[in-house]
């Protein structure tokens, strides 16, 4: 029996439309002859949402098993008794009350999905493992209900329902998202411009990296080679050289023009970049994720060629090298790691770097976000 399918409605904040957009998609469905079932959809009382759910069979919920409780949860042994083509299942993080089948919702979304039976279901950003100390930090509320992110990547479809602050605190002024006794508290609070253009910021990259790992996925599955300059992104090649420090710091300025994702990568086991002091190695990693920079090692006998197939690998745009110290003499007879890299870079732009820069003529940079931008060059 085939796995399936799920697709996932992912939104900044309440009230952007997750659930009426699943709805909406759960009616398309069964127009064009799809068994669609609802399993559970929480309208929250809004007459817009609630009209979406006409003509959808819904499927009884079972007793929540707690004192004061009234909503009811999802009957995950009805949906499997009905065994419909689709389901429609709210709130994706949900924790379900004791005594349930399972200790949260997205496990009895797996267990749907086991059986064959595909689901629409919603989520917040907020809800994230990953971002959800993120978003306490900016909200200043803890989110009680959260869910392993290898749980949203690992679905089929991720659908972002996007809606800009002024947007979605005019629908909450109007009545649409909350009962009109909570509205003004909402917009002081949880709902202030501040906090949506980040939940909505937050919610926007992360999508763009889910798509960005489909992409990486189909170019491998393809064949296709990089890069596709979908996405800017620099990578800089380490050496354990003193000098490292200055091509992080000019690598961190070029990503942070272009808006570009950091990336550094080390070498092992070749002759040009083997064998780097293993403490610089390690405070050059520092620098490079204090400026926002992810760090990675690789091995490979040959350098210039185990760098490419790095930065290919990674759909880098842009790789930042520093300038050899060997003689001429030696890249006569030995070769030349720029050179060899440079010749077979193919449409990876490739940034040669001098390597006698002085270390006090390099300014300390803040993050990678906020670093300020400097104009000065040395290139050779």
């Amino acid at each position: 029996m085939a796995r399936g399918e799920l697709r996932i409605y992912l939104g900044a904040a309440p009230g952007v439309g997750k659930t009426y957009a699943m709805l909406n998609e759960g009616r398309r469905r069964r127009s064009r002859g799809t068994d669609v079932v609802v399993g559970l959809v929480e309208t929250h009382g809004r007459a817009n949402t609630e009209a979406q759910l006409d003509g959808l069979e819904v499927v009884p919920r079972r007793p929540a098993g707690r004192e004061g409780a009234t909503r009811g949860e999802l009957d995950v042994d009805a949906v499997l008794a009905r065994r419909p083509d689709l389901v429609l299942v709210d709130e994706l993080a949900h924790h379900n009350p004791p005594g349930s089948r399972h200790a949260a919702r997205w496990q009895d979304v797996g267990t749907l999905l086991d059986a064959g039976i595909d689901v629409l279901s919603t989520l917040n950003i907020s809800h994230l493992e990953s971002v959800s100390d993120v978003v306490e930090r900016v909200t200043g509320i803890a989110e009680p209900e959260t869910l392993p992110d290898e749980v949203v990547r690992a679905a089929d479809q991720v659908e972002l329902v996007d809606m800009t602050p002024e947007a979605l605190r005019r629908r909450l002024a109007h009545g649409n998202v909350f009962a009109p006794e909570q509205v003004d508290a909402a917009l002081a609070n949880y709902f202030r411009v501040g906090n949506l253009g980040a939940l909505r910021e937050l919610a926007l990259l992360w999508v763009a990296d889910k798509v960005d790992e489909s992409l990486q996925d189909y170019m491998a599955d393809q064949g296709i080679e990089g890069p596709w300059e979908t996405r800017e992104r620099v990578v800089v090649a380490l050496t354990g050289a003193p000098s490292s420090e200055h091509l992080i710091r000019r690598a961190a300025r070029m990503a942070a023009r272009s808006k570009a994702d950091l990336v550094g990568v080390h070498v092992g086991g070749g002759t040009a970049t083997a064998g780097g002091p293993a403490q610089r190695l390690a405070e050059h990693r520092r620098l490079l994720e204090g400026l926002g920079g992810a760090y990675h090692e690789v091995a490979g006998g040959d350098v210039a060629p185990t760098l490419l197939a790095f930065a290919r690998s990674r759909n880098a745009t842009q790789l930042v090298l520093g300038s050899s110290r060997r003689s001429r003499w030696a890249e006569l007879t030995r070769g030349s790691v720029v050179n060899a890299v440079v010749r077979a870079s193919g449409p990876i732009d490739v940034h040669v770097i001098s390597q006698d820069v002085a270390a006090d003529e390099v300014p300390v940079l803040p993050p990678l976000r906020t670093a300020a931008l400097s104009t000065r060059r040395q290139v050779t």
